[in-house]
């Protein structure tokens, strides 16, 4: 009987995180294993393994699961870090290498990182540049396999935070997609899921490399993701 790819995530509890916990309901050729900081109610159906721990912790998690790959989806907003730049940058770079540095150091060989579109080291704006650091740094690790997602505006069932600004772009982006061509393309909105799809579809991914996605990527990606499959006995 075939073995299923062993996949850690950590970031579950977040809008693209459980996106992919849903994605991998009824799938049995991935062995998904739930990493957060936080309790979460599971999909019915949903076969996988959650784990609540203090992200000191974490590293022991990924110890035990042994995963081939790990999915990276940990996040916060400027909402919830108190518009403080220390705590924003604590959870959306230290944690993410942290966590990241721990999974090299127990083996783990393919590393995939959800970011955000404009994320560049060099950037003027706080965040894309928090973000682009973050990517930076991710890529000095040394992973066999690194992939950076950079989607758009996501669309999905959030924690309630969201900003003003960003319903309304939700709300108006079937509008504003179309109008997006070009170099544009990847500011356009994007729904958690596909994302989700993707992540799951590139961490299934054998060959070397650094690799950055775009929303026409993403998208790309995500019809590559095989529909679920049993394994045979």
């Amino acid at each position: 009987m075939s073995e299923p790819m062993r996949v850690a995530l950590v970031g579950a509890t977040g809008l693209v995180g459980r996106s992919i916990v849903n994605e991998c309901v009824g799938r049995e050729d991935l062995r998904l294993g739930a990493i957060a900081r936080r309790e979460m109610a599971l999909p019915r159906g949903a076969r996988m393994e959650m784990f609540v721990a203090d992200p000191a912790r974490w590293g022991e998690v990924v110890e035990s699961l042994k995963p081939q790959a790990v999915i990276c989806a940990i996040g916060t907003t400027w909402a919830k870090a108190g518009r403080d730049e220390g705590a924003f940058r604590s959870v959306d770079h230290d944690l993410v290498l942290d966590f990241a540095g721990a999974c090299r150091k127990l083996g783990v060989r393919r590393f995939v990182a959800v970011s955000s579109v404009g994320a560049d080291a060099h950037s003027k704006g706080f965040y894309l540049r928090v973000k682009g650091e973050t990517e930076r740094d991710l890529a000095k690790l040394g992973f066999e396999r690194l992939d950076i997602l950079r989607p758009g505006l996501l669309r999905g069932r959030r924690d309630g935070d969201r900003r003003f600004a960003e319903r309304a772009g939700i709300v108006l982006s079937p509008l504003i997609n179309p109008f997006l061509g070009g170099r544009l393309r990847r500011y356009r909105a994007i729904d958690s899921q596909t994302v989700a799809r993707a992540a799951l579809y590139l961490a299934m991914r054998p060959v070397r490399g650094r690799f950055v996605h775009e929303n026409a990527e993403i998208l790309r990606a995500a019809r590559h993701l095989p529909e679920p499959v049993a394994i045979p006995n």
